[in-house]
């Protein structure tokens, strides 16, 4: 662990670069989306996701947050439920976690997941949930794709505008490992580092398609 934060600190502020870049989804549709590129495949028995964003969406509505869709399976998908907590589907049923109302400005949301212990937690704003056991023994399977407002129910397809995120979102990134959590507390502060080796928001490939805006 020592190992990995030390890393992580020598990696050092890409704020300079990272500052200003945005996705505005300006409108509930069924048709808007972005499409990430990730460095490299997720085929992962661990991951760190956090996404920073915005929303004034209220009410009982689903909100997706993050979908990476293979050809049969929801593979990797995070979700505001329409009873206001946060969830996480790998493949099958999920885990959900009571969290905070989620207000209208910035929030910083992070998961990790470990297949070894299938330990999970949820950090909302650089606080953490109490950790679940979820989907131990499981992988992330590769051949997918990442997109940010729509839920996919088939492959990059057949979405609901009921679903749709509405808003901006500041920031994804990914690792293939588990941070530690003053690692996470650090980034929820602003602090944005180099070392994302999945999404790195710095550098990762955005392809808009419909209303959704990129702003550098």
């Amino acid at each position: 662990m020592k190992l990995i934060l030390s890393m992580f600190v020598a990696a050092v502020l890409l704020s300079d670069v990272e500052a200003g870049r945005s996705l505005v989804f300006p409108e509930e549709t069924a048709n808007s989306f972005v499409e990430l590129f990730p460095a490299k495949e997720l085929s992962l028995n661990a991951f760190t996701l956090c996404l920073r964003f915005a929303t004034e969406l209220k009410g009982k509505r689903e909100v997706i947050l993050f979908a990476y869709r293979t050809r049969d399976f929801d593979e990797l998908n995070v979700w505001r439920e329409k009873d206001g907590r946060l969830s996480l589907y790998l493949s099958g049923p999920g885990a959900l976690f009571e969290v905070p109302e989620l207000g209208p400005l910035a929030n910083h949301v992070c998961l990790t997941w470990e297949s070894l212990t299938g330990r999970t937690t949820m950090y909302v704003n650089g606080r953490s949930s109490a950790s679940q056991i979820f989907q131990r023994g499981h992988r992330v399977r590769p051949g997918g794709k990442i997109i940010l407002g729509q839920d996919p129910d088939n492959f990059l397809g057949d979405f609901q505008a009921e679903q749709s995120f509405v808003g901006e979102i500041f920031g994804v990134n990914m690792w293939d490992y588990v941070l530690p959590s003053v690692a996470i507390q650090l980034l929820s502060t602003g602090e944005d580092f180099s070392d994302a080796n999945v999404l790195d928001w710095a550098t990762v490939t955005l392809m808009p398609t419909g209303s959704a805006v990129e702003y550098k």
